[in-house]
Protein backbone atom coordinates (compact mmCIF):
# COMPACT_ATOMS: atom_id res chain seq x y z
CA UNK A 1 0.00 0.00 0.00
CA UNK A 2 1.16 3.64 -0.55
CA UNK A 3 2.57 5.91 2.30
CA UNK A 4 -0.09 7.95 3.50
CA UNK A 5 2.99 10.90 4.82
CA UNK A 6 3.49 11.50 0.80
CA UNK A 7 -0.06 10.65 -0.86
CA UNK A 8 -0.27 12.05 -4.52
CA UNK A 9 -2.61 10.66 -7.31
CA UNK A 10 -0.63 8.33 -8.55
CA UNK A 11 -0.60 6.71 -5.17
CA UNK A 12 -4.33 7.21 -4.65
CA UNK A 13 -4.85 5.51 -8.11
CA UNK A 14 -2.23 3.04 -7.32
CA UNK A 15 -4.36 1.83 -4.12
CA UNK A 16 -7.76 2.07 -5.89
CA UNK A 17 -6.31 -0.01 -8.22
CA UNK A 18 -4.52 -2.79 -6.07
CA UNK A 19 -7.97 -3.20 -4.36
CA UNK A 20 -9.97 -3.78 -6.95
CA UNK A 21 -11.82 -0.73 -7.14
CA UNK A 22 -11.33 1.06 -10.55
CA UNK A 23 -9.55 -0.29 -13.28
CA UNK A 24 -5.96 0.12 -14.77
CA UNK A 25 -7.60 1.88 -17.69
CA UNK A 26 -9.42 4.38 -15.80
CA UNK A 27 -6.49 5.33 -13.19
CA UNK A 28 -4.41 5.92 -16.55
CA UNK A 29 -6.98 7.84 -17.87
CA UNK A 30 -7.47 9.82 -14.57
CA UNK A 31 -3.57 10.39 -14.44
CA UNK A 32 -2.99 11.49 -17.75
CA UNK A 33 -5.76 14.45 -17.31
CA UNK A 34 -3.86 15.08 -14.10
CA UNK A 35 -0.15 14.74 -15.38
CA UNK A 36 0.46 18.06 -14.13
CA UNK A 37 0.37 17.94 -10.95
CA UNK A 38 -0.32 13.65 -10.33
CA UNK A 39 3.04 13.80 -8.33
CA UNK A 40 2.27 16.05 -5.97
CA UNK A 41 1.88 15.74 -2.59
CA UNK A 42 -2.30 16.18 -1.35
CA UNK A 43 -3.39 16.65 1.93
CA UNK A 44 -5.79 14.40 3.60
CA UNK A 45 -8.86 16.66 2.24
CA UNK A 46 -7.42 16.78 -1.70
CA UNK A 47 -6.83 12.70 -1.08
CA UNK A 48 -10.37 12.40 -0.09
CA UNK A 49 -11.60 14.60 -2.69
CA UNK A 50 -9.28 12.46 -5.92
CA UNK A 51 -11.60 9.51 -5.38
CA UNK A 52 -14.49 11.80 -7.09
CA UNK A 53 -11.67 12.34 -9.57
CA UNK A 54 -11.24 8.21 -10.07
CA UNK A 55 -15.35 7.44 -10.50
CA UNK A 56 -15.65 6.21 -6.73
CA UNK A 57 -17.25 8.87 -4.75
CA UNK A 58 -19.11 12.21 -4.84
CA UNK A 59 -18.80 15.23 -3.07
CA UNK A 60 -21.43 17.17 -1.02
CA UNK A 61 -20.58 20.88 -1.74
CA UNK A 62 -20.08 22.94 1.28
CA UNK A 63 -20.69 26.65 -0.92
CA UNK A 64 -23.63 27.97 -1.91
CA UNK A 65 -25.78 26.63 -4.97
CA UNK A 66 -28.17 27.81 -7.15
CA UNK A 67 -31.60 25.84 -6.68
CA UNK A 68 -31.98 23.29 -4.01
CA UNK A 69 -33.90 20.77 -5.87
CA UNK A 70 -32.24 21.05 -9.12
CA UNK A 71 -28.86 20.75 -7.29
CA UNK A 72 -30.05 17.93 -5.07
CA UNK A 73 -31.79 16.14 -7.77
CA UNK A 74 -27.94 16.06 -9.88
CA UNK A 75 -26.21 15.36 -6.59
CA UNK A 76 -28.68 12.31 -6.38
CA UNK A 77 -28.18 11.19 -10.32
CA UNK A 78 -24.29 11.47 -9.93
CA UNK A 79 -23.82 9.19 -7.01
CA UNK A 80 -26.30 6.82 -8.93
CA UNK A 81 -24.30 6.90 -11.85
CA UNK A 82 -21.63 5.73 -9.36
CA UNK A 83 -23.40 1.88 -8.90
CA UNK A 84 -23.07 1.01 -12.75
CA UNK A 85 -27.00 1.17 -13.43
CA UNK A 86 -27.84 -1.27 -10.63
CA UNK A 87 -29.52 2.24 -9.06
CA UNK A 88 -31.35 4.92 -10.53
CA UNK A 89 -32.70 8.10 -8.92
CA UNK A 90 -36.21 9.72 -10.34
CA UNK A 91 -38.91 12.54 -8.85
CA UNK A 92 -36.71 14.55 -6.80
CA UNK A 93 -38.51 17.12 -5.07
CA UNK A 94 -38.33 19.48 -2.48
CA UNK A 95 -41.14 19.80 0.06
CA UNK A 96 -40.53 23.60 1.54
CA UNK A 97 -41.28 23.49 4.87
CA UNK A 98 -41.93 26.52 7.72
CA UNK A 99 -39.35 28.77 8.31
CA UNK A 100 -38.49 29.41 11.67
CA UNK A 101 -35.89 32.12 12.79
CA UNK A 102 -33.64 31.83 9.53
CA UNK A 103 -34.04 28.12 8.74
CA UNK A 104 -36.27 25.94 6.89
CA UNK A 105 -37.30 22.69 7.97
CA UNK A 106 -37.98 20.24 4.61
CA UNK A 107 -38.24 16.90 3.18
CA UNK A 108 -36.23 16.12 0.32
CA UNK A 109 -38.42 13.23 -1.50
CA UNK A 110 -37.10 11.27 -4.28
CA UNK A 111 -37.54 7.51 -5.98
CA UNK A 112 -34.96 5.16 -6.15
CA UNK A 113 -35.53 2.26 -8.28
CA UNK A 114 -39.36 3.73 -8.11
CA UNK A 115 -39.12 3.07 -4.15
CA UNK A 116 -40.27 6.42 -2.59
CA UNK A 117 -37.63 7.71 -0.02
CA UNK A 118 -38.02 11.14 2.45
CA UNK A 119 -34.94 12.58 4.09
CA UNK A 120 -35.44 15.49 6.65
CA UNK A 121 -33.45 18.24 5.56
CA UNK A 122 -32.90 21.99 7.42
CA UNK A 123 -31.53 25.18 5.12
CA UNK A 124 -30.34 27.98 6.24
CA UNK A 125 -29.68 31.39 5.17
CA UNK A 126 -31.68 34.15 2.70
CA UNK A 127 -31.85 32.52 0.00
CA UNK A 128 -32.00 28.99 1.48
CA UNK A 129 -28.66 28.02 -1.03
CA UNK A 130 -26.89 25.71 0.60
CA UNK A 131 -26.98 21.81 0.72
CA UNK A 132 -28.06 20.08 4.49
CA UNK A 133 -25.03 18.10 4.40
CA UNK A 134 -26.40 15.22 6.68
CA UNK A 135 -29.11 15.17 4.53
CA UNK A 136 -27.40 14.87 1.68
CA UNK A 137 -24.65 12.23 2.71
CA UNK A 138 -28.58 10.48 4.29
CA UNK A 139 -30.17 10.81 0.85
CA UNK A 140 -27.13 9.31 -0.67
CA UNK A 141 -26.31 6.32 1.89
CA UNK A 142 -29.98 5.47 0.68
CA UNK A 143 -28.76 4.86 -3.21
CA UNK A 144 -26.47 1.26 -1.94
CA UNK A 145 -27.08 -1.19 -5.10
CA UNK A 146 -28.84 -4.45 -2.78
CA UNK A 147 -31.52 -2.17 -2.37
CA UNK A 148 -32.36 -2.09 1.45
CA UNK A 149 -29.77 0.45 2.92
CA UNK A 150 -29.90 -1.25 6.40
CA UNK A 151 -28.91 -4.68 5.36
CA UNK A 152 -25.55 -5.06 3.29
CA UNK A 153 -26.19 -8.61 3.64
CA UNK A 154 -27.13 -9.18 -0.29
CA UNK A 155 -25.24 -10.26 -3.42
CA UNK A 156 -23.91 -6.60 -3.61
CA UNK A 157 -22.32 -5.57 -0.81
CA UNK A 158 -21.38 -1.57 -2.22
CA UNK A 159 -22.69 0.94 -0.30
CA UNK A 160 -22.04 4.74 0.10
CA UNK A 161 -20.07 5.63 3.05
CA UNK A 162 -18.55 8.58 4.35
CA UNK A 163 -14.94 9.45 3.76
CA UNK A 164 -13.40 11.72 7.01
CA UNK A 165 -9.78 12.92 7.29
CA UNK A 166 -8.10 14.99 9.12
CA UNK A 167 -9.05 18.81 9.36
CA UNK A 168 -7.74 21.91 9.89
CA UNK A 169 -9.37 24.47 12.06
CA UNK A 170 -12.26 26.84 10.95
CA UNK A 171 -11.98 25.57 7.28
CA UNK A 172 -15.32 24.24 5.15
CA UNK A 173 -15.04 20.81 3.95
CA UNK A 174 -17.12 19.56 1.29
CA UNK A 175 -18.76 15.90 2.05
CA UNK A 176 -17.37 12.93 0.61
CA UNK A 177 -19.48 9.50 -0.11
CA UNK A 178 -17.49 7.00 -1.65
CA UNK A 179 -19.42 3.70 -2.90
CA UNK A 180 -17.34 0.78 -1.45
CA UNK A 181 -17.79 -2.88 0.05
CA UNK A 182 -16.70 -3.34 3.77
CA UNK A 183 -13.21 -4.66 2.52
CA UNK A 184 -12.71 -2.16 0.46
CA UNK A 185 -13.22 0.47 3.04
CA UNK A 186 -11.18 -0.71 5.46
CA UNK A 187 -8.29 -1.48 2.92
CA UNK A 188 -9.23 2.42 1.80
CA UNK A 189 -8.45 3.67 5.11
CA UNK A 190 -5.17 1.53 5.69
CA UNK A 191 -3.94 2.70 1.84
CA UNK A 192 -4.90 5.92 1.87
CA UNK A 193 -4.87 7.19 6.21
CA UNK A 194 -8.76 8.07 5.79
CA UNK A 195 -11.62 7.17 7.92
CA UNK A 196 -13.99 5.42 6.08
CA UNK A 197 -17.61 5.13 8.18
Amino acid sequence: MSNMSSMTYVGVGSVLEEIGMVRPEKVRSVLEECANYAHEALDPYDTARALEDFGVAVSVHVGDIDNLEQDYASLLEDAAALTGGAVTVTDVTLHEGEEIGGSRDDVLEFARNGRRVRVSAEHFGDGYDYFDQVAACEAIAALCPDGDFDDDSGDDSRAFRYVDFVREENESYDSIMALTTPAQAKALANGLGLTIE
